[in-house]
Protein backbone atom coordinates (compact mmCIF):
# COMPACT_ATOMS: atom_id res chain seq x y z
CA UNK A 1 0.00 0.00 0.00
CA UNK A 2 1.45 3.97 -0.82
CA UNK A 3 0.62 4.62 2.75
CA UNK A 4 3.02 2.50 4.24
CA UNK A 5 5.76 3.36 1.86
CA UNK A 6 4.81 7.02 1.64
CA UNK A 7 7.06 9.98 3.68
CA UNK A 8 5.63 10.55 6.97
CA UNK A 9 4.82 13.83 6.10
CA UNK A 10 2.38 12.67 3.32
CA UNK A 11 0.80 9.69 6.01
CA UNK A 12 -0.13 12.63 8.19
CA UNK A 13 -1.44 14.92 5.50
CA UNK A 14 -3.08 11.95 4.27
CA UNK A 15 -4.41 10.58 7.27
CA UNK A 16 -5.78 14.20 8.21
CA UNK A 17 -7.78 14.84 5.38
CA UNK A 18 -9.87 11.46 6.50
CA UNK A 19 -9.94 12.54 9.88
CA UNK A 20 -10.95 16.09 9.53
CA UNK A 21 -13.96 14.80 7.78
CA UNK A 22 -15.11 12.41 10.57
CA UNK A 23 -14.56 15.48 12.77
CA UNK A 24 -16.80 17.82 10.31
CA UNK A 25 -19.57 15.11 10.97
CA UNK A 26 -19.30 15.25 14.43
CA UNK A 27 -19.72 18.94 14.42
CA UNK A 28 -23.17 18.46 12.73
CA UNK A 29 -24.48 15.47 14.52
CA UNK A 30 -24.13 17.96 17.94
CA UNK A 31 -25.61 20.98 16.01
CA UNK A 32 -28.42 18.54 14.82
CA UNK A 33 -29.00 17.15 18.36
CA UNK A 34 -29.64 20.89 19.87
CA UNK A 35 -27.96 20.86 22.71
CA UNK A 36 -24.69 22.69 22.10
CA UNK A 37 -23.42 22.45 25.48
CA UNK A 38 -21.68 25.85 25.51
CA UNK A 39 -19.18 26.70 28.66
CA UNK A 40 -17.36 29.89 28.82
CA UNK A 41 -13.44 29.78 28.74
CA UNK A 42 -12.64 33.37 29.08
CA UNK A 43 -13.97 36.98 27.68
CA UNK A 44 -15.66 36.28 24.13
CA UNK A 45 -13.86 32.80 24.26
CA UNK A 46 -16.40 29.63 24.09
CA UNK A 47 -16.18 25.97 23.93
CA UNK A 48 -18.99 23.34 22.88
CA UNK A 49 -19.33 20.31 22.56
CA UNK A 50 -18.89 20.31 19.30
CA UNK A 51 -15.40 21.49 19.94
CA UNK A 52 -14.68 18.91 22.68
CA UNK A 53 -15.62 15.71 20.22
CA UNK A 54 -14.43 16.83 17.45
CA UNK A 55 -11.14 17.35 19.42
CA UNK A 56 -11.25 14.06 20.85
CA UNK A 57 -12.04 12.48 17.36
CA UNK A 58 -8.80 14.02 15.43
CA UNK A 59 -6.24 13.69 18.18
CA UNK A 60 -6.97 10.35 19.36
CA UNK A 61 -7.09 9.49 15.41
CA UNK A 62 -3.75 10.89 15.13
CA UNK A 63 -2.26 9.85 17.93
CA UNK A 64 -3.02 6.21 17.14
CA UNK A 65 -1.53 6.48 13.60
CA UNK A 66 1.83 8.56 14.73
CA UNK A 67 2.08 7.37 18.72
CA UNK A 68 5.61 10.16 18.94
CA UNK A 69 4.47 13.05 17.22
CA UNK A 70 3.33 15.75 19.06
CA UNK A 71 0.03 17.09 18.74
CA UNK A 72 -0.90 20.57 20.78
CA UNK A 73 -5.03 20.82 20.07
CA UNK A 74 -6.87 24.21 21.20
CA UNK A 75 -9.48 22.44 23.46
CA UNK A 76 -6.67 20.90 26.02
CA UNK A 77 -6.48 17.26 26.88
CA UNK A 78 -9.26 14.84 28.09
CA UNK A 79 -9.72 11.38 29.37
CA UNK A 80 -12.88 10.49 28.16
CA UNK A 81 -12.88 7.52 26.10
CA UNK A 82 -13.12 7.94 22.79
CA UNK A 83 -15.82 6.15 20.80
CA UNK A 84 -14.64 3.40 18.27
CA UNK A 85 -16.51 5.11 15.75
CA UNK A 86 -14.56 8.13 16.10
CA UNK A 87 -11.41 6.59 15.60
CA UNK A 88 -10.26 7.03 12.01
CA UNK A 89 -7.36 4.87 10.47
CA UNK A 90 -7.69 5.05 6.99
CA UNK A 91 -5.77 7.24 4.44
CA UNK A 92 -6.87 9.60 1.32
CA UNK A 93 -5.44 7.18 -1.08
CA UNK A 94 -6.20 9.98 -3.89
CA UNK A 95 -3.89 12.62 -1.63
CA UNK A 96 -1.18 9.84 -2.12
CA UNK A 97 -1.41 8.77 -5.31
CA UNK A 98 -1.64 12.02 -7.14
CA UNK A 99 1.02 13.42 -5.47
CA UNK A 100 5.02 13.34 -5.09
CA UNK A 101 6.84 14.66 -1.61
CA UNK A 102 8.86 17.29 -1.87
CA UNK A 103 12.43 16.30 -1.17
CA UNK A 104 13.01 18.70 1.81
CA UNK A 105 10.23 16.73 3.34
CA UNK A 106 10.91 13.24 2.50
CA UNK A 107 13.32 12.84 5.45
CA UNK A 108 11.49 14.29 7.85
CA UNK A 109 11.46 12.45 11.41
CA UNK A 110 8.83 12.42 13.94
CA UNK A 111 10.46 14.48 16.28
CA UNK A 112 10.71 17.62 13.71
CA UNK A 113 7.04 17.52 13.84
CA UNK A 114 4.08 19.77 16.11
CA UNK A 115 0.55 18.69 14.38
CA UNK A 116 -1.72 21.87 15.72
CA UNK A 117 -5.22 20.89 15.80
CA UNK A 118 -8.40 23.68 16.36
CA UNK A 119 -11.18 21.01 15.99
CA UNK A 120 -13.67 23.74 15.25
CA UNK A 121 -12.61 27.17 14.47
CA UNK A 122 -14.96 29.75 14.16
CA UNK A 123 -17.41 28.60 17.58
CA UNK A 124 -18.99 32.01 17.66
CA UNK A 125 -19.69 31.58 14.56
CA UNK A 126 -21.13 27.85 14.86
CA UNK A 127 -23.16 29.38 18.02
CA UNK A 128 -24.57 32.09 16.41
CA UNK A 129 -26.08 30.44 12.78
CA UNK A 130 -23.07 31.36 10.59
CA UNK A 131 -22.37 27.79 9.93
CA UNK A 132 -20.82 28.32 6.87
CA UNK A 133 -17.68 30.15 8.27
CA UNK A 134 -17.27 27.17 10.12
CA UNK A 135 -13.63 24.86 9.57
CA UNK A 136 -11.89 21.86 11.21
CA UNK A 137 -7.98 22.61 11.08
CA UNK A 138 -4.89 20.55 11.15
CA UNK A 139 -1.79 22.44 10.91
CA UNK A 140 1.47 20.59 10.28
CA UNK A 141 4.99 22.36 11.77
CA UNK A 142 8.59 21.09 10.88
CA UNK A 143 11.26 22.15 12.13
CA UNK A 144 9.04 25.46 13.64
CA UNK A 145 7.75 26.02 10.15
CA UNK A 146 4.52 25.63 8.74
CA UNK A 147 4.50 22.94 5.92
CA UNK A 148 1.32 21.28 5.53
CA UNK A 149 -2.46 22.05 6.46
CA UNK A 150 -6.39 20.89 6.47
CA UNK A 151 -9.09 23.00 6.40
CA UNK A 152 -12.48 21.55 6.17
CA UNK A 153 -15.72 22.79 5.96
CA UNK A 154 -18.77 20.93 7.86
CA UNK A 155 -20.84 22.97 6.17
CA UNK A 156 -19.99 23.72 2.78
CA UNK A 157 -22.87 22.17 0.52
CA UNK A 158 -21.00 20.45 -2.40
CA UNK A 159 -23.18 20.11 -5.89
CA UNK A 160 -24.26 16.84 -4.98
CA UNK A 161 -26.43 17.90 -2.65
CA UNK A 162 -23.65 16.70 -0.01
CA UNK A 163 -22.40 18.59 3.42
CA UNK A 164 -18.40 18.91 4.23
CA UNK A 165 -15.30 19.90 1.53
CA UNK A 166 -11.81 19.56 2.64
CA UNK A 167 -9.12 21.72 1.19
CA UNK A 168 -5.30 20.64 1.83
CA UNK A 169 -1.86 22.45 0.85
CA UNK A 170 1.55 21.26 1.28
CA UNK A 171 4.67 23.48 0.70
CA UNK A 172 5.75 22.33 -2.49
CA UNK A 173 3.44 20.85 -4.01
CA UNK A 174 0.51 23.24 -3.83
CA UNK A 175 -3.36 22.71 -2.98
CA UNK A 176 -6.07 20.28 -2.99
CA UNK A 177 -9.90 20.13 -2.94
CA UNK A 178 -10.79 23.25 -4.42
CA UNK A 179 -10.80 25.68 -7.41
CA UNK A 180 -8.50 28.71 -6.89
CA UNK A 181 -9.60 32.29 -7.78
CA UNK A 182 -8.10 35.14 -8.51
CA UNK A 183 -8.69 38.34 -6.70
CA UNK A 184 -10.24 41.82 -8.52
CA UNK A 185 -7.95 43.83 -10.14
CA UNK A 186 -10.08 46.70 -9.85
CA UNK A 187 -10.76 47.34 -6.10
CA UNK A 188 -9.11 46.14 -2.94
CA UNK A 189 -10.78 43.78 -0.54
CA UNK A 190 -9.93 43.18 2.99
CA UNK A 191 -10.69 40.54 5.53
CA UNK A 192 -10.89 40.89 9.19
CA UNK A 193 -12.52 39.69 12.48
CA UNK A 194 -16.48 40.23 13.01
CA UNK A 195 -16.24 40.60 16.88
CA UNK A 196 -12.99 41.43 18.17
CA UNK A 197 -11.83 44.91 16.78
CA UNK A 198 -10.33 47.74 18.25
CA UNK A 199 -8.38 50.82 17.67
CA UNK A 200 -5.37 49.23 16.59
CA UNK A 201 -7.33 46.96 14.27
CA UNK A 202 -9.20 50.01 12.43
CA UNK A 203 -6.15 52.19 12.10
CA UNK A 204 -4.82 49.14 9.96
CA UNK A 205 -7.96 48.97 7.75
CA UNK A 206 -8.15 52.87 7.52
CA UNK A 207 -4.54 52.96 6.41
CA UNK A 208 -5.14 50.87 3.61
CA UNK A 209 -8.75 52.47 2.60
CA UNK A 210 -10.24 49.23 1.43
CA UNK A 211 -12.80 49.57 -1.31
CA UNK A 212 -14.67 46.79 0.74
CA UNK A 213 -14.12 45.01 4.51
CA UNK A 214 -15.34 41.60 5.09
CA UNK A 215 -15.86 41.16 8.01
CA UNK A 216 -16.37 37.28 9.68
CA UNK A 217 -15.19 35.06 12.11
CA UNK A 218 -12.66 32.14 12.33
CA UNK A 219 -9.18 32.29 10.78
CA UNK A 220 -9.97 29.66 8.43
CA UNK A 221 -13.03 30.98 6.87
CA UNK A 222 -11.01 34.68 6.34
CA UNK A 223 -7.94 32.53 5.12
CA UNK A 224 -10.57 30.96 2.57
CA UNK A 225 -11.42 34.53 1.59
CA UNK A 226 -8.03 34.75 -0.13
CA UNK A 227 -7.63 31.37 -1.49
CA UNK A 228 -11.21 31.64 -3.57
CA UNK A 229 -10.00 34.91 -4.74
CA UNK A 230 -12.97 36.86 -2.49
CA UNK A 231 -10.23 39.46 -0.82
CA UNK A 232 -6.97 40.57 -1.81
CA UNK A 233 -5.64 40.41 2.36
CA UNK A 234 -6.28 39.73 5.78
CA UNK A 235 -5.74 42.43 7.52
CA UNK A 236 -5.92 41.25 11.81
CA UNK A 237 -3.48 43.82 14.33
CA UNK A 238 -4.65 42.01 17.26
CA UNK A 239 -3.38 39.40 19.56
CA UNK A 240 -6.86 37.75 19.43
CA UNK A 241 -5.95 34.13 17.82
CA UNK A 242 -3.11 31.34 18.68
CA UNK A 243 -1.13 28.90 16.70
CA UNK A 244 -3.94 26.58 16.30
CA UNK A 245 -5.67 28.63 14.33
CA UNK A 246 -3.18 30.32 11.83
CA UNK A 247 -1.18 26.71 11.57
CA UNK A 248 -3.25 24.83 8.60
CA UNK A 249 -4.29 28.41 7.10
CA UNK A 250 -0.44 29.46 6.74
CA UNK A 251 0.46 26.46 4.78
CA UNK A 252 -2.32 26.24 2.64
CA UNK A 253 -2.56 30.05 1.75
CA UNK A 254 1.69 29.70 1.16
CA UNK A 255 1.50 26.68 -0.55
CA UNK A 256 -0.76 28.07 -3.33
CA UNK A 257 1.81 31.53 -3.33
CA UNK A 258 0.24 33.60 -1.18
CA UNK A 259 1.78 34.84 2.16
CA UNK A 260 0.98 34.77 5.88
CA UNK A 261 2.81 36.68 8.42
CA UNK A 262 2.70 38.69 12.06
CA UNK A 263 2.00 42.68 11.42
CA UNK A 264 5.62 43.02 11.27
CA UNK A 265 6.09 40.66 8.06
CA UNK A 266 7.96 37.97 10.20
CA UNK A 267 6.26 34.39 10.16
CA UNK A 268 5.23 32.80 13.37
CA UNK A 269 7.06 29.88 14.65
CA UNK A 270 5.11 26.70 15.18
CA UNK A 271 7.40 24.63 17.37
CA UNK A 272 6.12 22.32 20.57
CA UNK A 273 7.77 24.87 23.17
CA UNK A 274 6.60 28.36 21.25
CA UNK A 275 4.15 30.29 23.33
CA UNK A 276 0.17 29.37 21.71
CA UNK A 277 -1.06 33.48 21.61
CA UNK A 278 0.02 34.97 17.95
CA UNK A 279 1.10 38.18 19.99
CA UNK A 280 1.65 40.30 16.69
CA UNK A 281 -1.73 39.62 14.51
CA UNK A 282 -1.96 38.05 11.25
CA UNK A 283 -1.13 39.53 8.02
CA UNK A 284 -2.60 37.54 5.24
CA UNK A 285 -2.53 38.13 1.16
CA UNK A 286 -3.34 36.05 -1.49
CA UNK A 287 -1.15 34.74 -4.41
CA UNK A 288 -0.18 37.81 -6.63
CA UNK A 289 -0.77 40.86 -4.31
CA UNK A 290 2.37 41.78 -2.96
CA UNK A 291 2.87 41.33 0.88
CA UNK A 292 5.83 43.85 0.67
CA UNK A 293 3.01 46.53 -0.38
CA UNK A 294 0.59 45.86 1.78
CA UNK A 295 2.58 45.98 4.94
CA UNK A 296 4.47 49.12 4.16
CA UNK A 297 1.07 50.94 3.84
CA UNK A 298 0.48 49.97 7.73
CA UNK A 299 1.68 52.88 9.95
CA UNK A 300 4.24 52.89 12.71
CA UNK A 301 1.77 53.41 15.28
CA UNK A 302 -0.01 50.24 14.16
CA UNK A 303 3.32 48.15 14.38
CA UNK A 304 4.55 49.73 17.18
CA UNK A 305 1.83 48.27 18.95
CA UNK A 306 1.88 45.04 17.55
CA UNK A 307 5.67 44.91 18.45
CA UNK A 308 6.17 42.23 20.91
CA UNK A 309 8.78 39.32 21.13
CA UNK A 310 6.85 35.89 19.92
Amino acid sequence: MASVSAPLVMRIVASSIQIAGRAGRIIRDVMAKGDLGIVEKGKDDLQTEADRSAQRCIIASLTKLFPNVTIIGEEGSSDLKVPDDWIVSDFNAEFLERNVCPDGLKQVKESDLVIWVDPLDGTGEYTQGFLERVTVLIGISVNDRAVGGIIHQPYFKTDCNEFGRTIWGVKGIGTGGFVPKTVPSDRLIVTTTRSHSNAVVQAALDALAPDEVLKVGGAGYKVLQLLEGNAHAYVFASAGCKKWDTCAPEAVLEAQGGTLTDILGRHYRYGRDVSFPNACGVLGTAKGISHDEILAKLPDSVKQAMNKTD
